[in-house]
């Protein structure tokens, strides 16, 4: 099964997805989210957001074979254009696969991951949406609890925060003590 992008307007993915879906119930349309901790006012609050903001990713054997959904998906309103171009979409390359596939198998929503820092106080993900990616971590905020992450998907980069719960490492607490006295 290949995977297109198609680029939609900002901020109207999931309308564009409920349109679609509509017109095109037998296929899978993704548009994978984030969750982050906003504080506003005092407050926080949890918040869902596309990890690729103005992207949607269909799922297709060939969408130039498949013309009824190409067309459904060019007459959604929403629709920008598909990525490689409108006459000839381009399927997604086995990079972009894997990393679209990372964030859907979290399910609906890439909650928050589980971190903690080493004694050179660099990032160690323990488990989460995170967990993989810690090359690509550019910049860590402790106090947000959030860590920024360069994405490559279609060529285009992205400067995505994600969210993440610092927990404390449990040291075993003897150091480099043998139990013969030496050292």
């Amino acid at each position: 099964m290949r995977y297109y992008a198609i680029q939609v307007y900002t901020g109207q993915e999931d309308d564009f997805s409920r349109r679609l879906l509509s017109r095109l119930q037998d296929r899978q349309l993704y548009i994978p989210k984030r969750v982050l901790d906003i504080r506003r006012r005092g407050k926080i609050k949890r918040e869902a957001s596309p990890v690729f903001p103005g992207y949607a990713f269909i799922e297709s054997e060939d969408l130039l074979k498949d013309l009824d959904a190409y067309w459904e998906v060019r007459k959604t309103p929403g629709f920008i254009r598909f990525l490689g171009d409108n006459i000839s979409p381009t399927p997604l390359t086995d990079k972009d696969i894997r990393l679209l596939r990372h964030f859907i198998s979290f399910g609906e929503y890439a909650d928050t991951s589980k971190v903690t820092f080493d004694e050179n106080d660099r990032i160690v993900v323990l488990e989460g949406p995170l967990k993989g990616l810690e090359g690509q971590i550019v910049k860590v905020n402790r106090r947000k609890g959030r860590a920024k992450v360069a994405l490559d998907i279609c060529n285009a980069g992205f400067l995505i925060d994600f969210g993440f719960t610092a927990v404390e490492r449990v040291t075993d607490g003897g150091g480099d003590r043998h139990e013969d006295g030496g050292t």
